[in-house]
């Protein structure tokens, strides 16, 4: 087997450039005519939107904790078919994982997928200083093979001069500090790939700034991976499953969706703010920004369309956003705003974080698009509460992670459930979702 070329992009700590470093690379790569593969480390959603459009493919996730180092593998080669070269880009410090430990942190997906690591490093306010810093990360897990460093924020020549009389690792790239280049925040990270092409436009900075030929030869030199086995040819369902996809609701693992077409469901993609429900046997709305969209999605007959749905017992599957939506109400500072009315719940935005970090959950209650006794890992981040009526049904009990109630997560009504975790979907999950689908039909 070929191998793949691939180089990951980590960082000393959040904040020193390597979001702009990795998605300049890509874009230079991408600039030189090479087919690139992106790869975001952990389970955020903004990043790899922004990866998404400069590349021109899907970027996915690489989270160990979510897929195990299997799932990693399979994704990453599955994904990187047909590409010239794979970048992945990292997360937080390269040796920050979960809990304290080496677990899905950037240096664990980086020896899971035998890469070499870029190390990007701030040298704003120092000069020989960083070379400590540069044989600290360097020799703190030889596994990991931090194979060269890019320096980032240099403020003039002489600053690089003073860096460059002193040797550590091989220097791929001296870039300068470029205020001009900065992407927009929101409370849930960085402004939408649609919002801002800002990120693109550091591709020639990087051009300019980096030895892209070494880094090529770099990415170049890697064993092959193990082979994936085949996978069967996707089952004649004729199953439609609508996924809300516009500025409202953009946060979805790209794997989840494309497990559900493997399973036979033909995805069909539609604005609940702009859109009337299409003619479709189940629902995916999954997170985003509902309540930055409010007062269209309150506005828009689409959601009338989505609670005569469920009445009628169409399976839909929600994730925090989309939980949102299908709450009675949802409160902003901008108002009262009502939403689908299906689960009995009101949710409220507020100014701090409600629930943030890793989430195991297993399944207690009864909903068709969960399997009972079943188990699966996500993430959730949200700055929303949700008030519950006293009498509402829960589906999911937490062994890790806030959800909904300190514990427990999943609103079920009939045949939905709603929940603040952003699932990765295991083996079996979307097989569920499109038989309950296909009983629906039925129906």
């Amino acid at each position: 087997m070929r191998p793949i070329p691939r180089i990951v992009v980590a960082g000393t700590h959040s904040g020193c450039g390597k979001t702009t470093l990795a998605s300049g690379l890509m874009a230079a790569l991408a600039a030189r005519g090479l087919a690139v593969q992106p790869f975001k480390v952990g389970p955020d959603f903004i990043d790899p939107g922004h990866h998404s459009a400069i590349c021109g493919r899907m970027s996915r996730n690489l989270d160990p904790f979510m897929m195990g180092e299997a799932g990693v593998r399979e994704t990453f080669v599955r994904a990187s078919a047909g590409a010239d070269v794979a970048v992945v880009e990292g997360v937080m410090g390269l040796y920050d994982g979960l809990d304290g430990t080496d677990t899905a942190s950037t240096a664990h997906v980086a020896k899971i997928l035998d890469a070499p690591v870029l190390l990007v490093v701030d040298a704003k306010g120092a000069s020989r200083s960083v070379h400590a810093v540069v044989r600290g990360y360097a020799g703190f897990d030889p596994a990991a093979r931090v194979a060269g460093v890019v320096f980032n924020r240099i403020g003039s020549p002489r600053h690089r001069g003073l860096i460059e009389a002193t040797q550590s690792l091989p220097v791929y790239g001296w870039v300068p500090r470029r205020d001009d280049l900065v992407v927009a925040s929101r409370h849930l990270g960085l402004a939408m790939a649609a919002e801002t092409g800002i990120l693109a436009g550091f591709g020639a900075v990087v051009e300019e700034t980096c030895d892209l030929d070494r880094i090529i030869g770099l990415a170049r030199a890697v064993p092959p991976l193990p082979e994936l086995p085949e996978v069967l040819d996707r089952p004649e369902a004729g199953i439609r499953v609508g996924v809300a996809h516009d500025a409202a609701f953009c946060f979805y693992y790209q794997d989840n969706l494309e497990g559900l077409a493997r399973a036979g469901a033909d995805l069909v993609s539609f604005s609940p703010a702009q859109d009337r429900l299409p003619d479709v046997d189940a629902l995916y709305l999954g997170g985003g920004y509902p309540e930055l969209h409010a007062e269209a999605l309150a506005a828009s007959r689409c959601r009338d369309d989505i609670r005569r749905a469920v009445d009628d017992g169409m399976p839909v599957y929600a994730e925090c956003g989309g939980l949102i939506y299908l709450t009675e109400r949802l409160v902003t500072g901008d108002g009262d705003h009502p939403m689908a009315g299906v689960l009995p719940a009101v949710a409220e935005m507020t100014g701090r974080i409600q629930g943030l970090g890793y989430v195991e959950a297993r399944v207690v209650g009864g909903a068709p698009v969960l399997a009972p006794g079943s188990a699966f890992r996500g993430h959730e981040f949200h700055y929303s509460r949700i008030e519950c009526a006293p009498d509402a049904r829960f589906a999911l009990e937490l062994l890790r992670g806030r959800g909904i109630d300190g514990g427990r997560d999943g609103l079920a009504v009939q045949n939905t459930v709603g929940q603040y975790t952003h699932a990765y979907f295991p083996v079996g999950f979307a097989e569920t979702l499109v038989q309950a689908a296909a009983a629906y039909r039925r129906a």
